[in-house]
């Protein structure tokens, strides 16, 4: 049997990412249809401390699901681990009537989430992160957009790279996680692919490796390079000086956070709104959602911060073989 929520908040917190708008939109609408009034809450914990909150209806949140970024807007707020910020934030939830909370972001923004719940509001996390680096679930929101603009840039540098016979480093994002690199390497056919997880910093043998290929004829050479390895522009210069050949350095950024998200990001946002709102709904807390071997789940927060995740072995041999 549901409990009655009468108010829910609605926050994006951290780093944007394609499909925010279509969970928010889920979260507001699916909220309506069960009569809970909605407040959406501008960029993050730090709005919510200044009380930047507006009530959200139908016409709040219509044409948004094709956009890309966040109509809540969203900032870091790291004066958030202070216990005495968070009780400010429990007080201003009070203040406004808002019984439960969605929060939309990473690892940081659900530890802000775990907090609030301990202050009696109840909160929902929903995983939106380009890096797919949170552990308790097989997707993050905007992850698949990313890729596929990480992937469609590679291909565009490997036309330019292989017209002027040079080996191209491409920097793609991920913070400290290959998850983006991997899959770029993978689909975009690259000779090398260097991540976090499994790079040993054994530059000599990629440079060993370009000197076999160029013996054998090949004339142009693609390296993607996660940004948790370093420098790529010192390591073109590196490889350039090394081997003879022409290399340069591109660094795709924060194109990947941006743009129109995919269908799958469009979906799966849309559902993980909707589940964070049935979670409210019947009373939870301190709890994150997450998409698990095809299905829709949740965990509780301390649990899947406790969590850790790898790459796939099994992947990335893959991308070696190839």
């Amino acid at each position: 049997m549901d409990n009655k929520v009468n108010v829910i908040g609605v926050l994006t917190s951290g780093g944007d990412a394609p499909g925010m708008n279509a969970a928010i939109r889920a979260v507001v609408r699916t909220a309506l249809k069960e009569g809970i009034k909605v407040k959406g809450i501008r960029r993050g914990f730090l709005g919510l401390l200044e009380e930047d909150i507006y009530d959200m209806e139908y016409k709040s949140v219509s044409d948004i699901i094709n956009r890309g970024g966040t109509i809540l807007y969203t900032a870091r707020c790291p004066e958030f681990v202070k216990p005495e910020v968070v009780e400010k934030a429990a007080q201003v939830c009070k203040k406004h009537g808002i019984e439960g909370l969605v929060v939309i972001g990473g690892d940081g923004s659900f530890r802000g989430a775990a907090d609030l719940a301990k202050h009696g509001i109840n909160t929902v996390g929903v995983p939106g992160t380009i890096d797919l680096d949170i552990a308790c679930t097989d997707y993050t929101i905007g992850f698949d957009t990313a890729v596929n603009t990480a992937i469609q840039t590679v291909d565009k540098v490997r036309d330019t790279s292989t017209s002027h016979e040079r080996c191209s480093i491409i920097e793609v994002m991920g913070r400290h996680a290959g998850f983006i690199a991997l899959w770029c390497g993978i689909a975009n056919g690259a000779e090398d692919i260097l991540i976090p997880e499994r790079y040993d910093y054994d530059e000599q043998h990629i440079i060993d490796k370009i000197n076999r290929r160029r013996e054998t004829g090949k004339k142009h050479y693609i390296i993607i390079n996660a940004e948790g390895i370093g420098d790529s522009h010192a390591m073109a210069e590196r490889i350039e000086k090394a081997t003879g050949m022409e290399t340069r350095a591109t660094i795709i950024g924060h194109a990947q956070r941006g743009g129109s998200p995919t269908a799958r990001d469009r979906v799966y946002a849309a559902a993980m709104g909707a589940k964070a709102v049935d979670l409210l709904r019947k009373g939870a807390s301190n709890r994150v959602v997450a998409h698990v071997k095809g299905e829709f789940v949740d965990y509780d927060i301390a649990e899947a911060l406790a969590m850790t995740k790898d790459i796939n072995q099994y992947m990335y041999d893959l991308s070696k073989r190839l």
